[in-house]
């Protein structure tokens, strides 16, 4: 063995006997060679880096140890050796040294890759080890509120990030709808009652969990066959870079048309879910003992594997935000036990990855008694649990470690894919380390599991060097170089802004998910929530560090997405600001106060913000629609589809039933559907003060329902390029409105 390889091993050993091994776990191997990786790592460093891919050689070889690591060094003619354990490791290891020697940046929003000539020498070799086993990828819901509309071109760019970011298990649900199809055929099922069961495109996520059914559908059969065939490129993709994919697996749930042909069955029929009445939700969910539990889980299993191959590793989430019918610690083993005996009469060395969410969100029913007997109706080591909000709280604190299960400390840190800015900074950078130092710590990994991505790119990129960490970075010295490599060059102004962006708005210290409660984004009322987690002179005074460095850093393509975020927060204050205006004017009877207000919010403010949004590709709604309706193969699909993409992001089904859950700040969506909506507020305001009667809200929720129903259904097409020079218009913007604020914080 070359000594560098020897030194690799040396160092990944030590790293795996300082972490709590499972045996349970360590067949969870990269099925491709060696050489298969490096050929795939090597193809990545040309897509990343093209003509520059040449000062690189890139190698993998797999240790025999558990841990994964890599291995930097300059090598005599000028080129850079990368070692990996794996595909991931390697392509990590190359983004370590573009990042922390080459000032590069890679993320959702841009590049920056501007590699100096030659390329900066390493004084010696560098061997970096992870500290735990696994950096995990994905929240089920995610597939739902990012990756629905994704084409090949698109994931190969999110996979080769993820590589790069070190992740090394990821979820891989993808075209999964196409086998439960033959599966219900060959119970029996017809294909109308099969489309009657699954919803539409924007909302698998929720029918996999057993949430939901039949809303917002049929797939057609041109979405499960590319599905399918999109499902075979990530798969192949992923495998060879080293990664392990997540397979969906049964969790116990069967379509209504199961009663008609097995009516002696022993079914239960769990409550809603997210005020949907039982038309949409309402699931059904075989008795554990029932032989059809076992019998649809292998037919699943058999399926799937014979089509995507496996990794032994597979998810299902039996009671996500729904309550069992019984609290017998019984009947709770009875159940984990089913679904993993589902998994493992078809694959003997299945491992099932669960996410925790349940032990939060039904937090009075689940617990201590009933939490272990669910977890032990699963082998010790058999199952992974993803501490899904360890961010903001973290389950394994009242769980025992899980009670003696492996598990990966995980941020969620956005709900819904909302646009906001937010981050709990000090909290993920202590508390993977006091996760791994607890008494008896079962902890294998870290992991990121947003419902939704494309936003805050700062957060993503901190969480993912944590991965890799063995102790808390220092957060100033980190968002100051995260400063300058993001654009390129160092500028003071846009440093100031990103530290006191660290000290305010992604540095929320208290419990509070991140869900955007700004008045902005939510159906108006006289009782929004308008309460921060941080000074809001702070983000005013980033608003103009980043206006003064716009002059200097304007060609960086990072830099205008970060000043159109930056001044999209701040306006989202001052909303809040108009908003609480509004109110003291109706409370004091001030119909001159209104108007004036409302004309400010309505007719400046929302407008302004709509230009600035719509100047830059990250922030359009055309372009969530036209990539919904390019995946269609008729007309009538492209319809469903586009339906899917508006419904989802604004009445989130029939009637309202998840309302603005899943806000976005876009342009078209702000003077479409945010606007009216204010608009007929401050008329409806006018008209009670005009007629001296109050504000019912009840009948202003109905016709406000009627805007909103309006925009799921109208065919206004909207620009999927960007309009307008984003500086000019930020600019004008700060200079209307910055003076305002300034009247209002002091």
């Amino acid at each position: 063995m070359a000594p560098c390889g020897l030194l690799l091993l040396l160092l990944i050993v030590a790293a795996a006997s300082a972490e709590i091994r499972f045996p349970t776990l360590a067949h969870l191997r990269p099925a491709a060679s060696d050489e298969e990786q490096t050929e795939a790592v090597q193809e990545l460093c040309r897509r990343l880096l093209g003509s520059r891919a040449g000062d690189f050689v890139l190698t993998v070889k797999k240790p025999r140890a558990e841990a994964e690591a890599f291995e930097l060094r300059s090598l005599p003619d000028g080129r850079v050796s990368v070692l990996g354990s794996s595909g991931v490791a390697a392509a990590s290891g190359l983004y370590s040294y573009l990042r922390d020697f080459c000032g590069c940046h890679v993320s959702w929003s841009g590049r920056q890759l501007d590699l100096p000539t030659p390329l900066p020498r390493l004084p010696e070799p560098l061997w970096v080890t992870a500290p735990n086993r696994f950096r995990y990828y994905q929240n089920v819901c995610v597939y739902s509120y990012s990756f629905v509309w994704w084409n090949w071109e698109r994931w190969e760019k999110e996979i080769d990030w993820m590589a790069l970011s070190g992740i090394n298990l990821a979820l891989a649900f993808t075209g999964q709808e196409a086998i439960w199809q033959r599966v219900y055929l060959s119970l029996g099922l017809t294909q109308a009652e099969i489309d009657s069961f699954f919803v539409g495109p924007a909302f698998l996520a929720w029918e996999r969990m057993g949430n939901m059914h039949s809303w917002a559908g049929p797939l057609p059969y041109s979405w499960n066959t590319n599905q399918l065939n999109l499902q075979h490129q990530i798969l192949q993709r992923m495998r060879s870079l080293g990664m392990l994919p997540v397979l969906p697996a049964f969790a116990g749930f069967v379509p209504a048309a199961f009663n008609r042909l097995f009516p002696k069955e022993n079914v239960t029929r769990l409550g809603n879910w997210g005020h949907l009445n039982c038309s949409y939700s309402c699931s059904y969910l075989l008795d554990s003992e029932s032989p059809f539990f076992q019998q649809i889980g292998k037919m699943f299993q058999l399926e799937l594997i014979q089509e995507f191959g496996t990794d032994h590793v597979y998810s299902a989430d039996t009671f996500n935000e729904m309550t069992p019918r019984s609290s017998d610690p019984k009947y709770l083993s009875s159940i984990s036990n089913a679904v993993f005996k589902s998994m493992t009469q078809v694959d003997r060395s299945a491992i099932w990855l669960m996410q925790g969410w349940l032990f939060l969100s039904g937090s009075s029913f689940w617990q201590p008694t009933q939490v272990k007997a669910f977890l032990h109706g699963v082998p010790l080591g058999r199952m992974i649990i993803l501490d899904l909000f360890a961010d903001s709280r973290p389950a394994y604190l009242f769980t025992e470690s899980f009670y003696g299960h492996p598990f990966i400390w995980c941020m969620l840190h956005n709900f819904g894919g909302n646009t906001g800015m937010y981050g709990t900074v000090e909290t993920i950078n202590r508390g993977p380390f006091e996760a791994r130092a607890f008494p008896n710590s079962t902890m294998v990994g870290t992991g990121i599991t947003p419902e939704g991505i494309e936003q805050n790119d700062v957060i993503y990129e901190l969480m993912n060097e944590i991965g890799w960490c063995k102790e808390p970075l220092n957060l100033s010295k980190w968002v100051s170089s995260y400063a300058q490599r993001r654009y390129g060059k160092i500028n003071d102004g846009a440093v100031t802004a990103w530290l006191l962006l660290f000290k305010s708005v992604y540095n929320n210290t208290f419990y509070r998910p991140d869900h955007n409660r700004s008045p902005l984004v939510h159906r108006p009322s006289l009782k929004l929530d308008t309460s921060l987690w941080y000074n809001k002179s702070h983000l005013y005074e980033a608003w103009k560090q980043m206006q003064m460095a716009a002059s200097d850093l304007y060609s960086s393509e990072t830099f205008r997405y970060d000043l159109v975020d930056v001044t999209r927060q701040s306006v989202q204050l001052l909303t809040s600001e108009f908003y609480e205006d509004l109110k003291l004017a109706f409370f004091k009877h001030s119909l001159v106060g209104l108007q004036t207000f409302g004309n400010a919010l309505i007719h400046n403010l929302l407008p302004d913000l709509d230009d600035l949004l719509s100047s830059d590709r990250h922030f359009l709604l055309g372009h969530w629609l036209e990539t919904a309706r390019s995946l269609a193969a008729t007309e009538k699909d492209a319809n469903l589809y586009e339906f899917n993409a508006r419904n989802q992001i604004t009445l989130w089904g029939p009637n309202g039933n998840l309302l603005d859950y899943a806000n976005k700040q876009w342009g078209g969506l702000i003077n479409d559907y945010y606007a009216p909506r204010w608009e007929l507020f401050v008329s409806t305001l006018i008209i009670c003060l005009e007629m001296r009667i109050p504000f019912n809200q009840a009948h202003f929720n109905q016709i406000s329902y009627k805007v909103e129903q309006n925009f799921t259904t109208n065919k206004v097409k909207y620009p999927d390029k960007p309009l307008g020079n984003t500086i000019e218009i930020a600019k004008k913007m700060f200079l209307k409105y910055y003076p305002q604020a300034m009247k209002i914080i002091n």
